[in-house]
């Protein structure tokens, strides 16, 4: 784990990371209200006492009084923990926490991690088999073979709940999905393809089994361990989860077995699949080389040996990434829904197949425009879908809530499917799936980024990240000694960071001569001109990119926005025919706002609202959101009567004028924007559900609103996004995190912001 070039950040980012705040990444929230006596009167005593009486009369009412059937515990006892190996419960907490992150990510699903500290089978399995009546699944993790196998068979045949061991399954679903669509790419038949499987741990015989059950032939298997080919009458090394998918087979060694194969599936260590194995392969092979960190052979070294090949691993850098988090939060999300009791064979293939369909549809608008218009399409580079697809939580968990119910596992069958596939697309935010998407784009297409304030650590550190995480390549503004702070900050080659200094800039010259060109017939004289050149930080680096040595900038943790802004506009104007403004998103679990100008235009007229209200609605469908806006007033439609209403008024009627192709509406009051209770009580007005822009009326109560929903608010808060400069720059608040200045430096570039 200290191998740099096997991380996208520094040990110190992630020891950070875990530790800032509040240490750890999970916390409990209370769903219900705590605000009153009253409120904790029903919540605790005497008020618990009735749902206690109604659950024991009835066992099944639990699911409906308390959070049973929404809960996952993650459970591991650290035997195998990532690829570290054996390093304890304690240790595992770490990776278990991150899970249950993931479940609540990806599709809404509660999750408590649990640690047992027992490497005996018998013990770890009565300490999960007590927690039945707490949870609504149980996830197992991180936990060695062969106990895992015994662990996990033996909890289904006693407890009631689905049991699922992801390093299994998970990889098993996904492997599957991704051959489905190989062999239907190469214009094979499952049953007549020969499969080599080299690994015989947790998750290669899972592979295995899950491919069998699919249609692939039982003789048309072989599998490898470390002593070679797993054959009838072998007896070194072998155990009955071996045993049962020994081959009637020649060969001896993974070489031989090779030797006109359809598909390799690695799930063994680095380097085990050479390139002249891979030539003695059947024409078109299929390869998924899924050992991490390293896979079995490199895909450029499988490309160069056979260039029809089609390639899957299980990393991010390249294509066809075999990751557990497209099943497990889905897989358990159509369990939950049904109240399934177990997970079986018929959902796990269902999650497969319908993973393989996902990958051969059109890429939806929002996964398209986050990858700035240049989503990946079917074929032999895109045979499973992107982790970050949101159309995963619509079509995963229905296809497997079907399935149960078809296999007769489901106590609670679904009645209306068309009805709770929209209730699962409206359990996510889809801004949290198209932010990172933004982030994968901006791997595809790394870009410069100018970071201006570099003696500043937390700009450091966010341009290493920006760096590390290989979203693009960080322009570096500063004075001396910013080399040795990137040096503090763990960075092992601070030289190969690009850096400008003006004390030391052969560019100087030329930036003065262009400043002075721009300048002198505002007042300024040449040597006012070499002195802001020389000894600001914002309009040498805004100089940069206009030069075309960046491609976005980044600035704004040392100044406030007003005077940051107006050092900006000495050298940037805005893009023709707009007025730049500001944007703050607030992002929730189940909602997203966008609120606008909150940093730039004080008194804006009616022609620059309807502006805002136009390119604000178009981040907002960058973002995947239908946009629905709001003019926001002290007055609700004249009501109370009132002396700045004119504005507003005149900016829906342009709107109107021009046949705006998004709902809007004005002049309205905060909660009848946001209240369907109260929008209701004017039948009249134009939006269909809550506004989800808010253009503000002016700067002052617009500022003041974002900053106050920033520190008291519940919700995570972007931006500002500066919007409309004719060159791709952000301006974060003084108080910016490392994270927040990489989403908006990955924001600028990728121009979901522009």
């Amino acid at each position: 784990m200290n191998d740099r070039t096997k991380n996208e950040f520094s040990d110190r980012e992630a020891l950070l990371y875990h530790s800032h705040g509040r240490p750890g990444k999970i916390e409990i929230i209370a769903s219900k209200p705590m605000a009153t006596q009253r409120d904790l009167a029903l919540a605790y005593s005497p008020g618990v006492a009735v749902p206690v009486r109604a659950i024991a009369d009835d066992p099944a009412t639990a699911y409906d009084y308390t959070a049973k059937g929404n809960l996952v515990a993650v459970i591991s006892n650290g035997t195998a923990i990532l690829g570290l190996g054996n390093l304890g419960a304690l240790a595992s907490k770490p990776v278990m926490e991150g899970k249950a992150v993931l479940f609540k990510r990806f599709a809404d699903v509660d999750s408590i991690d649990i640690e047992v500290a027992t490497e005996d089978p018998e013990a770890f399995i009565n300490a999960v088999q007590l927690l039945e009546p707490s949870f609504g699944g149980i996830n197992l993790e991180d936990i060695a073979a062969p106990n895992c196998f015994i662990i996990e068979q033996t909890l289904k045949e006693r407890m009631n709940i689905p049991v699922f061991h992801d390093d299994q399954h998970g990889t098993a679903i996904i492997t599957a999905a991704g051959l489905i669509n190989a062999a239907w790419l190469t214009g094979r038949e499952l049953e007549d393809m020969k499969v080599v499987v080299n690994g015989a741990g947790a998750a290669a015989i899972a592979c295995t089994e899950l491919i069998k059950a699919l249609g692939v032939r039982h003789d048309n298997v072989i599998m490898c361990d470390r002593k070679g080919v797993i054959w009838q009458g072998r007896t070194e090394g072998m155990d009955q989860w071996k045993s049962a998918h020994a081959a009637k087979t020649e060969a001896r060694t993974l070489e031989e077995a090779l030797k006109g194969a359809d598909v390799f599936l690695g799930l063994s260590a680095a380097g085990a699949l050479k390139p002249d194995m891979v030539m003695d392969m059947a024409k078109a092979p299929i390869i998924f080389a899924m050992a991490n960190p390293d896979p079995e052979i490199s895909p450029p070294d499988a490309k160069a040996a056979r260039p029809d090949a089609i390639i899957a691993t299980g990393r991010s850098d390249f294509p066809n990434q075999v990751n557990n988090v497209l099943c497990f939060p889905f897989i358990f999300r159509g369990a939950l829904d049904v109240r399934a009791t177990t997970i079986n064979d018929a959902m796990k293939i269902a999650a497969a197949r319908a993973i393989a369909q996902l990958a051969r549809e059109p890429v939806p608008e929002e996964v398209a425009a986050a990858y700035g218009g240049r989503a990946a399409s079917f074929g032999h580079e895109y045979i499973i879908p992107a982790p970050f697809d949101p159309r995963l939580m619509e079509v995963v968990p229905a296809a497997v809530a079907r399935a149960a119910m078809f296999s007769g596992v489901a106590q609670r069958p679904i009645e209306d499917m068309d009805a709770y596939r929209q209730s699962l697309r409206a359990r996510l935010n889809p801004t949290t799936s198209v932010l990172t998407l933004a982030y994968e784009a901006a791997r595809k297409n790394p870009r410069r980024v100018l970071f201006a304030e570099a003696e500043e650590e937390v700009v450091l550190r966010a341009a290493i990240q920006f760096r590390e995480g290989g979203y693009g390549i960080p322009v570096l503004v500063g004075r001396d000694g910013v080399r040795d702070k990137l040096k503090e900050l763990g960075v092992a080659d601070p030289d190969s960071f690009e850096l400008h200094n003006a004390k030391h800039s052969p560019l100087v010259q030329d930036m003065t001569d262009r400043l002075y060109e721009r300048l002198q017939r505002r007042g300024y004289l040449r040597r006012d001109c070499e002195r802001m050149v020389n000894r600001d930080r914002n309009i040498f680096g805004a100089l940069l990119l206009e030069m075309g040595h960046a491609d976005a900038m980044l600035t704004g943790v040392t100044r406030t926005y007003a005077q940051t802004m107006r050092e900006l506009r000495y050298v940037l104007d805005p893009a023709e025919g707009r007025t730049p403004f500001g944007i703050h998103v607030l992002v929730g679990q189940h909602h997203t706002v966008f609120m606008a100008d909150t940093t730039v235009n004080e008194r804006p007229s009616a022609e620059l609202l309807a502006q805002i209200a136009r390119e604000t609605a178009a981040v907002a469908r960058r973002m995947g959101h239908e946009p629905r806006v709001a003019f926001l007033s002290y007055s609700t439609f004249g009501n109370p009567p009132g002396n700045w209403l004119d504005n507003i008024r005149d900016a829906v009627a342009i709107l109107d004028a021009e046949g705006a192709e998004f709902e809007y509406e004005g002049e309205m009051a905060p909660d009848v924007a946001l209240n369907m209770k109260m929008l209701a009580k004017y039948p009249f007005a134009r939006l269909s559900a809550p506004a989800n822009v808010l253009v503000m009326p002016g700067l002052q109560s617009a500022n003041l609103s974002a900053k106050l929903l920033r520190e008291l608010g519940g919700d995570s808060v972007i931006g500002p996004m500066l919007v409309g400069m004719e060159k791709p720059v952000q301006i974060a608040p003084m108080a910016a995190s490392a994270s927040e200045l990489v989403t908006l430096a990955v924001l600028a570039a990728g121009g979901i912001a522009n």
